[in-house]
């Protein structure tokens, strides 16, 4: 089928024609290109990755579609099944494997990044990746594996970044283009469903809340605040919420204005025909409460044969399920609320109930959701209506406000295509939020997309694997971090152009015809001997008879640097070097004891551009291949001129200078003083230059530090620990890999290995000036191994704080009752029972990351007694309600 044939086939099976960005984003596939998709939730982003996996099965290659979530890699593998069929698409999870060797293969990011650690082969038939919520790299725990993935992934891998639409697109674009070749960026800002935000306020003496739009309707779709509801800022309040639901009220029982509660805003939509709603409440208790309150109020949103495939679906979802287990979750109170159109959507809920939530919701049966703002990240869960509770939310230590983006991201579930003329987004009135600040955050849609990416001590390890020190740190500086740090270098730069420029002009006002002016000026100061005005004015003349390519050896520049051009004039000849690592430092006389010799000459590549990225790394990459005889493997050599211990000062002579009879020698000093300011000024700059410059260069040395400290590398080579480490993704990959090759696993059951692993993996919810409860262990032996990975943790504690690194989180034993429990083949209730603040929610995610650890233990660990504990431990745990999921083999 040519190209063609398979364009015209594959827009002949859409519901809707072609959007223009669409188009334009499958023309670019079909050009060869990588394609960055910028655009409103629902506008059908997703179509683009479905045109590229079709592509893909056309021509015998290879489609990966990654996403940041399980639960969403389990909707895509569905949706992607319903297209393509089930012989030819895949799933890879933590959970589930189906399929691995299919055409198109949905996983989550880190799965990926592990087949490219490992160097699979499979890597070698891949025509695309798809990166769905790509923005997700700004998340700061997991992050950077989409940065890791976009640098490592081999060059013929095409991508298909989906990401929501950000502020910066165009910049995120040609990061990727520098790192993966040709990109195209595709931007859609308008929203396929209009969208009109409303604001919901209580009136004393009126019968019903109003309802006010926040916009002025206007023809040119110009934002302008509605003047009526800016009229209710200072208005006198009253506390009616308080008495409705957990919420901050008003101030005055006087006042006028109350915020409406809950069930008669899921009332008000109803009576208005705007159902189906997802209200988010930044608070699981919240959402189930709010549950529970339209219940006790008597709302019953759906028809009898509604109910009763309602009921088919909660029964199907759950087939999986005990009876005890039902118990557990109360399963009978969630199905009445289930059946009467109501549910709640949150973390602290298993996957089967959520799962049921959704589908019921995108079948129009299920009216009403309240959920955390997690509903937010690409669960397909379209609405008629949105409502906001709050505009801030709690973080586990103080409150914040939403930021434009987090309030685009959630309104974006609001109007259904091809079903809803518009959608509404209802804000609820609060005495502590000014209308200004809600019309503020309704009318900027966007946000700057920012990395988060940094060394990890994984990363690191896999790096010194793959790569030699140079090609490692060349690695980290493609980084989106490093791209946009470079971005603000260009700013920086400019001010130095300017600050160098008048600080040369007043460099000229200090020469003085009747001799040196500096030499005289240190002279009187007492800071200088007889003899260094012609040592300096020696390394004067070498700097000012360098050329552009010239190159030098100076640990200023970490070894050897190349000459880009001169900067600064007859006094104080300064040369701007690029070094190996790409990074541009500016050399003067005090940074060379003796005068600089060149050492060798690169061609400089045109047109002759220092501040763009891409002509510094090329430049950087040729100075890193040119052969330097004599150096050895610091750059430096036996006659390298750098600045070493300063010399004794002698104090000045006593003879007399001629500056001292100069008529300008007033005006001179003048321009000494200006001088003195400006030098200061510039370099402050530099400072702040260079610490933006190579900020993940020094991080990675620190993690090197700390790594060749602890044993895991000897030099530029892993140990058989650092191998060990290597294979380790976890949080605290490091811990982890001190307690295998310390043998803090080795000789215990598979209960008691399950349950001392689960201090790597658990971290207590709360506030952190709230103490978790004191650890509970079952046997002395796993509180005893428990001390030695406290005294790992305290070792590296100290070892980070050395280096300069941020703290790795604590081990956390919370959990380590409950899970000998559940491995021992407890039921749920008798787990649930251990603890107080648990939800089955929390339980399912804690057990599945344990899973994932223990597998990975049992692959990394060189005892098989362990090795085969730790299979068995994963097989235990990965039971009952852990295991329930939609997702079978189709």
């Amino acid at each position: 089928m040519t190209l063609e044939s398979h364009r015209i086939a594959f827009e002949s099976n859409l519901e809707f024609p072609l959007d223009d960005f669409q188009r334009r984003a499958l023309d670019a596939i079909d050009a060869g290109d990588s394609v960055l998709v910028a655009a409103p939730t629902g506008s059908g982003k997703t179509l683009i990755a479905e045109y590229a996996a079709a592509c893909a099965i056309s021509r015998g290659t290879k489609t990966f579609y990654t996403t940041p979530l399980k639960a969403l890699s389990n909707q895509k593998y569905g949706d992607l099944v319903e297209a393509h069929g089930d012989i030819q698409v895949g799933l890879l999870t933590g959970d589930n494997s189906v399929r691995g060797d299919a055409s198109v293969v949905v996983m989550t990011t880190e799965v990926l990044r592990n087949m490219i650690y490992a160097g699979s082969e499979v890597l070698d038939e891949l025509e695309f990746v798809v990166l769905d919520e790509v923005h997700y790299l700004q998340d700061r725990f997991r992050g950077a594996v989409w940065e890791e993935v976009l640098i490592h992934l081999p060059a013929h891998v095409r991508i298909v970044a989906l990401s929501a639409t950000v502020s910066n697109a165009e910049e995120f674009a040609e990061w990727i283009q520098t790192v993966r070749g040709r990109t195209v960026a595709i931007i859609e800002e308008r929203r396929p469903v209009k969208l009109t935000n409303l604001y919901a306020v209580g009136e004393k003496g009126n019968p019903d809340f109003h309802l006010l739009p926040v916009f002025m309707p206007d023809p040119a779709d110009d934002l302008r605040p509605n003047p009526e509801a800016a009229k209710l800022d200072g208005q006198p309040t009253r506390d009616r919420a308080a008495s409705r639901y957990p919420r901050s009220g008003g101030q005055s029982p006087s006042g006028r204005l109350f915020t409406p509660s809950r069930v008669e805003i899921i009332q008000r939509l109803a009576d208005e025909n705007m159902l189906p709603a997802i209200t988010f409440i930044f608070s699981r208790a919240g959402c189930d409460a709010a549950v529970d309150q339209c219940l006790a109020s008597g709302i019953r949103l759906t028809t009898r044969e509604e109910r009763r495939e309602l009921r088919r679906i909660a029964e199907a979802r759950t087939a999986m399920l005990s009876e005890s287990d039902l118990v557990a979750l109360r399963y009978d109170a969630w199905r009445i609320a289930f059946e009467a159109g109501i549910a709640a959507h949150h973390a602290g809920m298993i996957p089967p109930l959520k799962e049921a939530a959704e589908e019921a919701f995108a079948a129009g049966l299920v009216k009403v959701v309240f959920a955390t703002e997690t509903l937010a990240l690409g669960i397909n869960m379209p609405a008629r209506t949105v409502v906001i509770e709050k505009l801030s939310k709690f973080t586990g230590e103080h409150h914040e406000f939403l930021t434009p983006g987090e309030y685009t991201q959630l309104t974006g579930r609001a109007g259904r295509r091809g079903i809803d003329d518009r959608g509404f987004a209802v804000v609820a009135w609060s005495p502590f939020v000014p209308f200004e600040q809600v019309a503020g955050l309704a009318s900027r849609r966007t946000y700057a997309l920012t990395s988060s990416f940094r060394p990890t001590y994984n990363m690191t390890a896999n790096l010194v694997s793959r790569c030699d020190a140079l090609e490692a740190r060349h690695l980290l500086g493609l980084s989106f971090a490093q791209y946009r740090a470079n971005s603000d270098v260009v700013a920086l730069e400019d001010q130095l152009e300017i600050i160098g420029s008048l600080l040369e002009k007043e460099r000229e006002l200090m020469v003085c015809d009747l001799g040196d002016f500096v030499d005289y000026r240190a002279l009187v100061a007492g800071t200088e001997r007889p003899g260094d005005s012609a040592k300096r004015s020696s390394v004067e003349n070498a700097l000012a008879q360098m050329r552009p390519g010239s190159v030098l050896r100076t640990k200023r520049c970490g070894g050897r640097c190349v000459v880009l051009r001169h900067e600064g004039g007859r006094s104080g000849t300064r040369i701007l070097v690029l070094g190996a690592d790409s990074t541009l430092t500016r050399l003067g006389p005090p940074d060379f004891e003796t005068a600089p010799q060149v050492v060798g000459d690169l061609d400089i590549p045109t047109p002759f551009a220092p501040k763009n990225p891409s002509f510094r790394r090329a430049l950087a990459g040729r100075l890193r291949a040119l052969k330097l005889e004599g150096e050895d493997a610091n750059g430096d050599s036996a006659g390298s001129n750098q600045r070493g211990k300063k010399q004794k000062k002698t104090p000045p002579s006593e003879e007399f200078h001629p500056v001292s009879e100069c008529p300008r020698l007033e005006s001179h000093l003048r321009a000494a003083s200006k001088a003195d300011r400006l030098t200061k000024d510039y370099a402050r700059l530099e400072r702040r230059v260079q610490a933006r410059s190579d900020n993940l260069g020094r991080m990675f040395d620190r993690v090197l530090r700390v790594l060749e400290e602890r044993g895991y590398l000897d030099g530029w080579s892993l140990t058989a620990s650092g191998e060990s480490l290597m294979r380790i993704n976890s949080e605290t990959d490091i811990l982890v890999a001190d307690a295998i090759n310390t043998g803090i696993f080795d000789g215990l059951r598979p209960q008691e290995l399950a349950s001392i692993a689960s201090v790597f993996t658990y971290e207590h919810r709360g506030p952190e000036h709230r103490r978790p409860p004191a650890p509970r262990w079952p046997s002395g032996d796993l509180a005893k191994r428990w001390r030695a990975i406290e005294r790992h943790w305290n070792s590296l504690r100290s070892d980070e704080e050395d280096a300069g690194l941020p703290e790795m989180r604590p081990p956390d034993p919370g959990l380590a009752l409950i899970v000998k429990a559940w491995a021992s083949g407890h039921d749920l209730s008798d787990v649930l029972d251990l603890t107080d603040d648990l939800t089955g929610g929390d339980f399912v995610r804690h057990m599945k990351q344990l899973v994932d650890l223990l597998r990975q233990i049992s692959v990394v660990s060189e005892n098989p007694q362990t090795k085969e504990s730790a299979r068995s431990a994963a097989d235990l745990c990965f039971r009952g309600v852990v295991c329930a999921s939609g997702v079978t083999a189709q």
